[in-house]
């Protein structure tokens, strides 16, 4: 991990909480390896392990849920519109879960 890693977090996280939620996804599905994704709740899985590993390391549970989490932004991605600042939205969520993805691994050893 690269000491500047939790900073970067940090400062995507804040812009995150500064940032709308574009409208026209809301309601939106779209289903990756048999798990149906609601593009809501994909953003508060994010958002609520971030929130968590910025408080202190993530359990095994939330450590599982943000890699299932980037697997599925990063699948939904290219089929987003960009609507209301959607794809820079959910490219800052891809971006903080891979952080965090990293940073959690380096926190379980």
């Amino acid at each position: 991990m690269d000491a500047s890693e939790p900073g970067l977090l940090s400062r995507l996280w804040d812009e995150h909480l500064r940032a709308s939620f574009p409208p026209h996804v809301r309601g939106r599905e779209f289903e990756h390896e048999g798990r149906l994704f609601d593009m809501v709740l994909l953003d508060a899985d994010i958002a609520g392990c971030v929130s968590s590993l910025l408080s202190g390391p993530l359990d095994e549970q939330r450590q599982g849920l943000l890699l299932v989490c980037l697997a599925a932004v990063e699948k939904v991605l290219p089929s987003i519109d960009d609507e209301a600042g959607a794809i820079e939205y959910y490219e800052r969520l891809r971006e903080m879960a891979a952080l965090a993805v990293g940073i959690g691994h380096v926190d379980a050893r």
